[in-house]
C-alpha cells in the first residue's frame, strides 16, 4: 500500500478516499471469487462458456479474485509493427509476447491470429488465449478507420483459444455493419463454447469539438458499453473516461440532466462508476485499457487507472503498450505492481 501510495502521488487522498454518492457501491455488482455462478449461471450461457470464463477468471496472480489482468498486443496491426516493437524488438517474436504475459502473472494473453497460432501448441495450455478476430489495417493511404474481419470464428477455437475479442467503431459510418458482424461472431463464439470480449470504442471525427476530444467521456463510452453488452460480450474493454458532457458538447442523441447532476461528477472514480453502470450495474466485468507507453511516468499511471477502475468498480486492467515497450524484467514489474492494486484488500469500491 505504502508503493502504491507513493506512486499514487498527490492523488492518492482524493482517489482513496472518495466515496461514490450519485450510484452507489451497493446499487452495482462488485467484482469476487463467486462472480461467475452469481451472474452468469443463471444467464444462456452454456457451461462450456462458462468454463471458459473460469478459465479467464482463475488464472494469474489474480485467479479467485474476480478482477483480471490481461496483456494485449495487437498494436502491431492496429499501430504499425514497426511503431509497436520497435522500442523492444524482442516483441517481434511471437513467443515472447506470451512469455510476457505469464512471467507477468496475467489472467490471458489477447493477440492476433498470427500471433497465437504461431505459438497454439506450445502455450495454448499454459495461459488462456483471446484471439483478436478483427482490427484497424493501418497500411492504406490515406489512413481509414475501420475494423475488418482477419479470419473465422472456428480458426479461434481450433488453436485452443479460451475467448475472442473484438472491437467496434460505435458512432463510425461503418458502426452498423460491424455491429452485425461481431454479433454474429460473438454468437457463434458461444456455441463453441468460447467467451467473448468487445473493445467499446467510440469513433467519429465529429466526436471532436473546439479543441475538446469527446470520444472519451463518459456519456459515450458509457453508451457504447451498453451497446456492447447487448449483443451479449462477456467482458467490456474501455478506455478510461477523463471527461463528460459528450452528448450535450455536440447536441445530437439523447441522454437526460440526472446523469451530469446526480448520476456523476468530473471525479475520474465517478466517471468511471457510470461505465460500469452501463455494463448492466457490473454484472458484466469492465476493463480498462491502459494506454500509451509514455516512458517514466508509466507506473504512476497504471496504477492511477487501476485504482480508479478498482474503486468504481471495474474489474481490472488490460494493458499491452507501458509493459511490452520495455524490457521484459521491467514489463512483468509493471503488470504485477497494477495487479497488486487488485490485491490489496485496504483498496475497496468507493
Amino acid at each position: 500500500m505504502s508503493k502504491i501510495t507513493e506512486l499514487l502521488g498527490a492523488q492518492a487522498e482524493g482517489l482513496l478516499n472518495h466515496t461514490c454518492k450519485g450510484i452507489t457501491k451497493e446499487q452495482i455488482h462488485s467484482a469476487s471469487g463467486n462472480f461467475i455462478t452469481e451472474h452468469f449461471v443463471g444467464s444462456n450461457r452454456s457451461p462450456q462458456v462458462l468454463r471458459s470464463l473460469h478459465q479467464l477468471y482463475n488464472t494469474g496472480r489474480l485467479s479467485g479474485t474476480g478482477y483480471m489482468s490481461i496483456l494485449p498486443v495487437d498494436q502491431g496491426i492496429e499501430h504499425s509493427a514497426g511503431a509497436s516493437f520497435a522500442p523492444n524488438p524482442v516483441y517481434f517474436d511471437p513467443e515472447n509476447i506470451v512469455k510476457l504475459a505469464i512471467e507477468g502473472g496475467c489472467n490471458a494473453v489477447a493477440s492476433t491470429y498470427g500471433v497465437l497460432g504461431s505459438v497454439a501448441r506450445k502455450y495454448a495450455h499454459k495461459i488462456p488465449f483471446v484471439v483478436k478476430i478483427n482490427h484497424n489495417e493501418f497500411l492504406s493511404y490515406p489512413n481509414k478507420f475501420d475494423q475488418i474481419m482477419f479470419g473465422t470464428v472456428e480458426d479461434a477455437w481450433n488453436m485452443g483459444a479460451v475467448a475472442v475479442g473484438a472491437t467496434i467503431y460505435f458512432g463510425s459510418p461503418e458502426s452498423g455493419r460491424q455491429i452485425v458482424e461481431v454479433a454474429a461472431a460473438f454468437e457463434r463464439a458461444h456455441q463453441l463454447g468460447m467467451a467473448t470480449i468487445l473493445w467499446c470504442y467510440t469513433r467519429n471525427s465529429a466526436f471532436k469539438k473546439d479543441t475538446i476530444d469527446y470520444h472519451t467521456a463518459a456519456d459515450l463510452s458509457s453508451q457504447a458499453n451498453h451497446l456492447g453488452v447487448t449483443i451479449q460480450a462477456d467482458i467490456i474493454k474501455q478506455k478510461m473516461s477523463d471527461k463528460n458532457g459528450g452528448y450535450t458538447a455536440l447536441n445530437f442523441g439523447k441522454t437526460h440532466a440526472k446523469v451530469y447532476s446526480e448520476l456523476s461528477t468530473d471525479h475520474p472514480i465517478d466517471l468511471c462508476r457510470y461505465q460500469v453502470a452501463n455494463c448492466y450495474m457490473g454484472k458484466v466485468g469492465l476493463i480498462n485499457s491502459g494506454g500509451e507507453s509514455k516512458g517514466a511516468s508509466d507506473m504512476a499511471e497504471a496504477v492511477t487507472t487501476a485504482v480508479v477502475n478498482k474503486r468504481g468498480g471495474g474489474q481490472g486492467l488490460i494493458s499491452g503498450r507501458k509493459a511490452f515497450q520495455k524490457p521484459m524484467k521491467e514489463g512483468v514489474q509493471l503488470l504485477n505492481t497494477i495487479q497488486d492494486v487488485y490485491l490489496d484488500k485496504s483498496i475497496t469500491i468507493a
